[in-house]
């Protein structure tokens, strides 16, 4: 059986702070099975926790004192600016909704954050991304690429994220090309009855990793190129993207493996910022057509296990580098289905990208997630699937429809 603990915190944290502690909680340690914040009125005061057999609960402590101290109560908590609001509905929300999708065998659990789609769910999926993809195309000249799975490390490493965000990574690995290697893996494991942590040593490779999003390989496509300053660029792609969620894995919500519809935009600042400005009001627009509920507000990103964690998410919401589309799934709850980002320069120094002789090149990028925009769909329309066709016939033409 699991132990519960409570921990005391030192300094009693704000309530403000609860969501951001909220969603670091199962990162500290992999020995937390469930957890729950201990409140009073306006603050923070403990953290119940259900550990592991032979968890040690004072380890457990600092770890979360460390994370409150260097990540969270330096943060300054800003109320998020809604820049967009739909129309309101009036919805009725299922709490079993994903009962009902494995009911009808709509959705099939395959593991941890692994879910496998019936023929009514790719519909619906493939629906949404085509109409996404059409308005990319036709409104924005968007050029599409489609990727390879696997991105190298190198790549990944330019993008910052190991820096940023440790707590996502996935790598991709595979036994040392020698011959003795092979024997000595078949050996271990026919005596271990199969394969376990013990194979480790005799893998070598750790050049790719498993991408955490698509633009990163629109970068790394357009790496050491040079651009006339008057040429601008709008790249678009899906693909499978993967995050490590720990114990948050969630229905169609979070998943460790999803599909973004990515488009990117590379040119001048003013462009960029021209273009994600007119991306937005096309996808608020597309959205309203659709019924679907929710706003926009300025976001920030999941940064972790970095001292300079507080001040990038206070400077990525002061500039409004980042926005975010939420939709609700219940009365009480929205899902972020996409957001809207502004690297300025970053990307383009990063891997060498130039406008003219010695300008970097500005980039931006939109991205959606499919599995969370139909999850949305279908929390707010319900599972109707005649239903669910007259709706998208309102967003797109019916040549996308009969696809």
């Amino acid at each position: 059986m699991d132990n519960i603990h409570y921990i005391l915190l030192d300094e009693p944290l704000s309530l403000k702070h609860a969501e951001e502690l909220e969603k670091r909680i199962y990162f500290i340690s992999a020995n937390i099975n469930q957890f729950k914040l201990v409140k009073g009125e306006s603050t923070i005061n403990g953290v119940e926790v259900s550990l592991l057999p032979g968890t040690d609960p004072i380890e457990i402590k600092t770890k979360l004192i460390t994370v409150i101290d260097n990540e969270i109560a330096l943060q300054k908590v800003l109320p998020p600016r809604v820049i967009w609001k739909s129309d309101k509905h009036d919805t009725t929300y299922q709490d079993d909704l994903f009962d009902k999708l494995l009911e009808k065998e709509m959705v099939y659990e395959m593991g941890e954050g692994q879910v496998c789609f019936g023929e009514k769910l790719i519909f619906l999926m493939d629906t949404l991304d085509r109409m996404i993809k059409e308005m990319t195309i036709s409104n924005f000249g968007a050029i599409e690429y489609r990727y390879p799975t696997l991105i190298s490390t190198k790549a990944l490493e330019k993008c910052g994220y190991f820096k940023s965000f440790p707590h996502f990574l996935m790598f991709v690995t595979r036994l040392h090309n020698d011959i003795d290697t092979y024997r000595d893996f078949l050996e271990d494991y026919t005596s271990h009855n199969g394969v376990g942590s013990y194979l480790l040593s005799s893998c070598q490779n750790v050049d790719y990793c498993l991408p955490p999003t698509m633009c990163y390989h629109t970068y790394h496509q357009f790496q050491n190129t040079q651009h006339a300053e008057s040429q601008n660029r709008v790249i678009t792609s899906i693909g499978k993207s993967f995050r490590y969620e720990s114990k948050y894995h969630r229905t169609l919500e979070r998943l460790w493996d999803f599909s973004i519809r990515e488009i990117v935009f590379m040119g001048s600042k003013d462009f960029v910022l021209d273009s994600r400005q007119k991306f937005m009001e096309a996808s608020f627009a597309l959205f309203q057509k659709l019924g679907l509920e929710g706003h926009c507000e300025v976001a920030s990103d999941p940064f972790f296990c970095s001292e300079d964690t507080a001040a990038k998410i206070f400077n990525q919401r002061m500039q409004e580098l980042k926005y975010e589309l939420r939709l609700k799934v219940a009365d009480d709850r929205t899902i972020a289905a996409a957001s809207f980002n502004f690297h300025d320069h970053f990307f383009g120094e990063q891997f060498n990208i130039k406008r003219g002789e010695s300008e970097w090149m500005s980039t931006g990028c939109v991205g959606f997630g499919i599995e969370r925009l139909a999850y949305a769909f279908i929390s707010q329309h319900g599972m109707d699937e005649e239903k669910w066709t007259r709706i998208l016939s309102n967003g797109c033409p019916e040549a996308i429809l009969a696809d």
